[in-house]
C-alpha cells in the first residue's frame, strides 16, 4: 500500500476544500452530496449523533447557518488509492473556540470520494495548552 500518494492527496484536498466552501455558505445540497448516501455513514457533531445519510441530511436541512471559522491546520493522510483521513483544527471567528474535525473518506465505485465518517468537537477550554507532535 502506498501511503500519501501526492495524486490521491490532491484529489482528497479538492473534496475537502469543496466541503469547506459549501459549509461556510450553507450549501446543503453540496454537503449532502459529499457524504456517502448510505445508512452506514456516521457523523458525530458537536451536539448531535447521526447514523445514516438520511439522519445527516435531516440535520443539514435544520441548520440555517454555520459558525464561520478559520483553518489553523489541515492534515491529510492517504492509505492507498481509495481511503484517506482528513484532520482540521479550526478557530470559530470571534469566539476564541477551537474546533477539531476528522473525516474518513473513501473512493466509492461509480461515485468518487465520499465522506463515510465524520467527527466534530470543540475544546472545552479554548486554545490547547500544548500541541504535541511535529508542526508542519
Amino acid at each position: 500500500m502506498r501511503i500519501d500518494d501526492p495524486a490521491v492527496i490532491a484529489e482528497v484536498r479538492a473534496v475537502f476544500d469543496r466541503y469547506e466552501a459549501a459549509l461556510m455558505a450553507n450549501q446543503t445540497e453540496t454537503l449532502d452530496a459529499i457524504f456517502w448516501a448510505d445508512p452506514r455513514t456516521v457523523r458525530f457533531g458537536i451536539a448531535e449523533i447521526l447514523y445514516g445519510h438520511e439522519a445527516i441530511r435531516a440535520f443539514r436541512a435544520s441548520v440555517t447557518a454555520y459558525a464561520q471559522r478559520i483553518q489553523r491546520q489541515v492534515r491529510i493522510t492517504a492509505f492507498g488509492p481509495d481511503v484517506a483521513a482528513t484532520h482540521l483544527e479550526y478557530e470559530r471567528i470571534g469566539t476564541g473556540l477551537i474546533g477539531r474535525e476528522t473525516k474518513i473518506m473513501a473512493r466509492i465505485p461509480g461515485e468518487g470520494w465520499r465522506v463515510v465518517s465524520a467527527h466534530v468537537s470543540l475544546l472545552a477550554g479554548g486554545d490547547p495548552a500544548r500541541v504535541m507532535g511535529d508542526q508542519r
